[in-house]
């Protein structure tokens, strides 16, 4: 079965429409989409691999990076262009980085996905993150309303799986977790559902890097 092509925006849009509204992007029902959000300051290979291993393993037809204006839980980030283009730097194809949530105007990923689903009815979304996403998500806004908004794909992390496992939210939704083998199963699962994937670690940290960039300047 032949799957649906991501179309890009290039119509302009009408006269007076938000500018919130013109996303960079268009998806058609059917498609299966990572959304993967994240600071990505900078953007590494760790990401790039997180992205990669969730397109793979889920069947994805593409994974949208989505460019934060500013994580709450993290100290302020560097200009959100930048972050932007470290992402492209980074990012394989097929794969959209997008500043959708600077361009709807919302600061909490709860609000962002609700609104995509809206703007997409049927596409298959799936979030993406790290597995030291997981150990934090139980601190995230309405963390319990995106369970269930949306199925969740986590990808195992150098020193963060076991307090990604071990965390509030993976208590909580432990009986909605999939065996890895049914990963391909999660966009057409009705949430909540999640996976955990494992495979072969990537070290690679946007801490770290800032630290070297830091070194070389002093």
């Amino acid at each position: 079965m032949k799957r649906p092509r991501l179309t890009r925006s290039r119509r302009p849009a009408p006269g007076g429409r938000p500018r919130a509204l013109r996303l960079g992007f268009a998806l058609q029902p059917g498609m299966r989409v990572g959304l993967f959000g994240g600071s990505f300051n900078p953007a590494h290979d760790g990401h790039a691999h997180a992205a990669e291993t969730a397109r793979k393993r889920l069947g994805l037809d593409l994974v949208i990076w989505l460019v934060t204006p500013r994580n709450p839980l993290k100290e302020a980030p560097t200009a959100l262009e930048a972050r932007a283009s470290s992402a492209r730097r980074q990012a394989r194809p097929p794969s959209v980085i997008s500043d959708v949530e600077r361009r709807l105007g919302v600061r909490y990923t709860v609000d962002t996905v609700r609104l995509l689903k809206a703007r997409f009815p049927g596409v298959r979304f799936v979030w993406v993150m790290g597995a030291d996403g997981l150990a934090e998500l139980h601190r995230w806004r309405d963390w319990v309303g995106l369970m269930r908004e949306l199925p969740v794909a986590v990808i195992a992390r150098p020193g963060a799986s076991l307090r990604g496992l071990d965390s509030p939210a993976a208590r909580r939704f432990a009986g909605a977790r999939l065996p890895a083998g049914a990963a391909r199963r999660l966009p057409g699962m009705t949430p909540p559902a999640w996976v955990y994937l494992t495979g072969p670690w990537n070290y690679a940290s946007s801490t770290a890097l800032r630290a070297l960039e830091s070194a070389r300047e002093t």
